[in-house]
Parts: structure tokens; sequence; C-alpha cells
């Protein structure tokens, strides 16, 4: 009999959203296999809660414990959980969902639960931007204005984020940033500077298209400044997973750099703004964080 804990955010994504989360015992008892998984379920009450957690179950010998909620609450869990046997799962129940799309884990709740009867355990990789962990992207310019604006928006999902995107096309600002590590040493005028472990911010926005979460390295993407009419083509390409393709975007690859920019400005990591300076050291950590997939 194997043991598995469920982290539950009672407050992550839309109102429908946290109407099944209240339901998800019930889910649970009917869908998970009782006689492979032996099971306990809790609510975080506050931030950081969900690491608080996830570090008791891995010292107590768990074999999995699943984020419910949105990338911030994987976010959290994995922190708990790097660098230990315990494999991380995800019922995605976010705004986003980034991780759990790219490991095509169902948006379904009880197609993900299922999952966990017949799944594997994969090693994967995870960052670190001044030490403080990232499984999907971290990043400065319009990703990080959103995500600022967006933490502080008093309704949640998908709509919201779109409103803010809407708005800080117009007045986000460019910045000069300089990244230097693993053979690069780059200037350049950015509308935002994303780091990509995993291909995307979330909601199948694929940053990063070609961004893998077992090489060792992170997709770097640079948009240049760009006119207004280039904003309908390039929110095209983002959906479409070929923004890689457009002739604004650039992407370096890297596993160590350092990011060096003209003034502090806020940054995000997994959609979370976070204080970060002038200069961000950040480096991913191969193969530190066990996740649980589709057999």
């Amino acid at each position: 009999m194997k043991h598995i804990a469920f982290i539950i955010n009672p407050i992550s994504g839309a109102k429908r959203l946290q109407q099944v989360k209240r339901q998800l015992p019930e889910l649970v008892n009917q869908i998970l296999d009782h006689e492979q998984w032996q099971t306990t379920l809790v609510y975080t009450t506050h931030a950081g809660h969900a690491t608080e957690l996830a570090q008791q179950f891995a010292h107590d010998g768990f074999d999995a414990v699943v984020s419910v909620g949105g990338d911030g609450t994987v976010n959290e869990v994995a922190r708990g959980l790097r660098d230990t046997t315990t494999a991380l799962g995800i019922l995605p129940m976010g705004s986003g969902n980034g991780l759990a799309r790219h490991l095509h884990i169902p948006m379904n709740t009880r197609k993900a639960i299922a999952l966990l009867n017949n799944c594997r355990t994969i090693d994967i990789d995870y960052g670190l931007a001044n030490e403080q962990l990232f499984v999907c992207t971290c990043g400065a310019g319009l990703d990080a204005e959103v995500a600022d604006r967006f933490a502080h928006s008093a309704q949640r999902g998908f709509m919201t984020y779109l409103q803010n995107i809407i708005h800080l096309v117009f007045t986000c600002k460019a910045q000069t940033y300089h990244i230097s590590g693993d053979g690069i040493s780059e200037t350049r005028k950015a509308f935002l500077v994303t780091f990509a472990n995993a291909n995307q911010w979330g909601n199948a926005a694929r940053i990063a298209p070609h961004a893998g979460l077992q090489d060792g390295k992170m997709d770097i993407v640079l948009m240049s400044p760009y006119a207004l009419w280039d904003c309908l083509p390039l929110a095209v390409r983002l959906f479409a997973g070929t923004i890689d393709r457009s002739p604004l975007i650039k992407t370096l690859r890297a596993g160590d750099i350092t990011l060096q920019r003209e003034s502090a400005a806020p940054f995000h990591i997994d959609g979370d703004p976070v204080d970060a300076g002038k200069d961000i050291h950040i480096r991913i950590i191969r193969g530190g964080l066990k996740a649980l997939v589709a057999v």
C-alpha cells in the first residue's frame, strides 16, 4: 500500500473550481484505487502552508503529494518535495495550470484523479531565481507586470488575466537587459524576458514551445519592442506554439545565467510576483523533482 496526500488550496481558481474542491473528498473516495493508495487530505490555511505540509509528508515517507490548486500551489508543494523521493502529483484547479498542461495532466478533475491509478514517476528539473524555486517560468517585463496586477485583482480566472494583459500591452515599457553565463553575453532592449523550464505560462500560452523539463536547460525568451499591429500575430503564435518563429522573439538556452537590468521592477516566479533587485541569478537543477504522469 502506497501513501498519497492531497494538499488543497481552497481559494485558488475561479468560484466554480472552489465548489469542486469542496466536493473533492467524495470524488477521491469514488475514483481513487484504495487498494493501491492510502489517502490523506488536508487544506491550506495561509501562504507557505503547502510547503510546510509537503515537507512533513516527505519526511514521513509518503510516496506522493498531490497539489490541488494552481501554479502557485504547485510551486509551494514542489518547494517542500524538491530533492526528496516523494513525487509531485497535480490536480489542476487554478487560473493557468502551466505545469499540468505541459505534463499532459487532464484539466478534468475526475480524469486527473483517475490518472493517479495508472501513473508513473519521472524526474524533472526545477529552477532557482535568486534561490527561489520555480517549476514553470519566471521573468521580467510584461509577464511580471501581469502577475503583479493579477495578484492585486479582486477576481481570479482567465478573463482577469486577459483584461490585465490588454491593459499592459498599451502601458508596459521596454527595458534594457544583459544576460550572461554559459557562454552567453547578450544585451538587448526587450518588452519581456521569460526564463522557461516548462513550455508555457499557463492557459496553453506557450511562450517557449520547445522547452523541456528533463534537459537541464531553460529557454530564455526575449521579446523585442513591438508596434500595436504586431499584437494579434504574436497572440496567435503564442497559442499556436509558434511564437519562437516571430522575428520579434529571440530564444537562448542555458543552465546557469545572471540577468542584469536597468532598474528594479516586478519579477514573477510561476506567476506570483516577488521582490527582486536589478541582478538576478537563475539556474536549473536537473532532475531534482519527481512527478507523477500518465503511463
